[in-house]
């Protein structure tokens, strides 16, 4: 079997507080209107808030039938090259003043490490891609796996 992989960017539980004061700020402001209205905006900000924070920890990475699936981005294994785990140090060094901006990021400020892709297709201007990942050793590991299924 290949190098399964599978990693949801969720968000940190923290910011599950987001949406319920935007839904309290809302509800202050609509309730110089009216009561109804100040429950209203409390029920909308909260939903508003939730799908907002959804959304953005949906992001998915996974190696599934020889490719690299990172967020929108499927890339076929035989076009990556080596893989390079970055340290939360460099991880914000690779974000920050080393990044190219040709380069494909799936960034997640919260998630610390990351793992750095070098793209070997001569068709693609794509440098690298740069992978926000809880995981990066298991990441490469499970690239490294599905790259020798390709090629057997």
């Amino acid at each position: 079997m290949e190098g399964m992989y599978d990693e949801r960017l969720t968000v940190p539980r923290s910011w599950w507080l987001f949406p319920v004061v935007t839904g309290l700020a809302l509800a202050l402001i609509l309730l110089r209107v009216s009561g109804l209205g100040a429950l209203i905006g409390l029920v909308v900000g909260i939903a508003v808030g939730a799908v907002a924070i959804s959304s953005y920890g949906s992001a998915r990475i996974r190696v599934v039938q020889g490719s690299l699936v990172a967020g929108p981005a499927r890339i076929p294994v035989d076009a990556l090259g080596a893989a390079h785990a970055l340290s939360p140090a460099e991880a914000v060094a690779w974000r920050g003043p080393k990044s190219d901006a040709r380069a494909f990021m799936l960034l997640r400020s919260y998630v610390p490490t990351a793992l750095r892709v070098e793209v070997t297709d001569p068709t693609d201007p794509t440098p690298y891609l740069y992978l926000s990942t809880r995981s990066p050793m298991k990441l490469a590991e499970a690239l490294e796996e599905a790259r020798r299924g390709a090629r057997a």
